[in-house]
């Protein structure tokens, strides 16, 4: 892997707490000064939630663009995650959190095992309740994550920093690389100033900040979106939903187990109380309960047609011989 950093140019400073140089930021668009905000400390409450909202318009643009190297990572994650391989969301502070909370999202949205999916933040479960940045300036603690994990060709491993520099994800990266993981690097500066050789590179290019280097404001919501899409992308193509329905959702609690009797009888004729007895006889599995349903198979069955099929309803059903189901 190859980092080329635009501020190799700049001085370096000593920080009052150590020793080791510091590279210069405040080439990074993450770290500017935005225009729009100058008089922050001036506006009233409404005016601070119009001028948020305003900024906030700059997302969906930011994603868009963005488009094509996020429709590969949503590619190879499926591709990986069906062959056996694991997704690893990795970071340090606001961009680690993101990545543990959208891994934590897919067990009970999903039904997927917690290691198929995981986030690796920087300090550890500790750092998601109290700040630890220091933490984010050791590459080789990120190194070390990329061996603690056992990484393989087979795993993703996704590096999030905001602003494109942080040692921790650099340095798990480069190990990932060398066990031939696949490399996606998401960051919110431009790749002329931090450059990085990964296999897929996402910029998500939001601007400054309102508050000037708070990038858990604009970076971190268009960094949650970009996870949303990987991650439900990729569960999509492994076949865990039916239309737009949630069908291999872990029914573990009354609104979960309302929502499951609720997509039955939405796409059957049956009444909630034939849907909820549905749901019981195939072992609370919404998608076995449809197939069930629509094809007169026992459970066993069901699920031995649903196995061949990948865990893809639809072509399971379609390979069936009976009715095609209403939805």
């Amino acid at each position: 892997m190859t980092i080329v950093l635009r501020s190799q140019v700049l001085p370096l400073t000593a920080t009052p707490h150590s020793s080791e140089p510091v590279r210069q930021r405040g080439y990074l668009l993450t770290e500017q000064v935005n225009p729009n905000s100058q008089n922050l400390d001036q506006l009233t409450a409404l005016e601070l939630v119009d001028l948020f909202n305003q900024e906030d318009q700059c997302l969906i643009e930011a994603i868009a663009a963005a488009r094509e190297p996020l429709a590969a990572a949503v590619e190879q994650t499926a591709q990986a995650l069906r062959q056996g391989g694991r997704l690893f969301y990795l970071g340090a502070g606001t961009s680690g959190r993101l990545g543990v909370l959208d891994a934590a999202e897919c067990p009970p949205t999903f039904c997927t095992p917690p290691q198929m999916v995981q986030g690796i933040l920087a300090g550890g479960e500790a750092a998601l309740v109290k700040s630890s940045e220091a933490l984010e300036d050791r590459a080789e603690d990120g190194a070390g994550a990329i061996s603690d994990h056992q990484i393989s060709s087979l795993d993703v491993v996704v590096g999030i920093t905001a602003g494109g520099t942080t040692p921790f994800v650099h340095g798990a990266l480069q190990a990932a690389q060398k066990r031939g993981a696949t490399t996606v690097f998401i960051a919110c500066v431009p790749a002329d100033q931090v450059a990085i050789s990964v296999d897929i590179d996402i910029r998500l290019l939001v601007g400054p900040e309102i508050l000037a280097g708070s990038t858990r404001l604009k970076a971190g919501s268009v960094t949650k979106l970009a996870l949303n899409i990987i991650s439900t992308g990729a569960m999509v193509q492994l076949g865990k939903v039916y239309g737009n329905r949630m069908v291999d959702v872990s029914v573990t609690n009354s609104k979960l187990e309302d929502r499951a009797v609720r997509i039955i009888c939405d796409l059957t004729e049956l009444t909630r109380a034939e849907a909820a007895e549905l749901l019981d006889k195939s072992d609370r599995k919404v998608k076995l309960a449809l197939l069930m349903h629509w094809t007169g198979l026992s459970a066993q069955q069901g699920q031995a047609l649903l196995d061949a099929h990948q865990g893809h309803l639809r072509q399971a059903v379609r390979h069936h011989t009976a009715p095609s189901p209403k939805f």
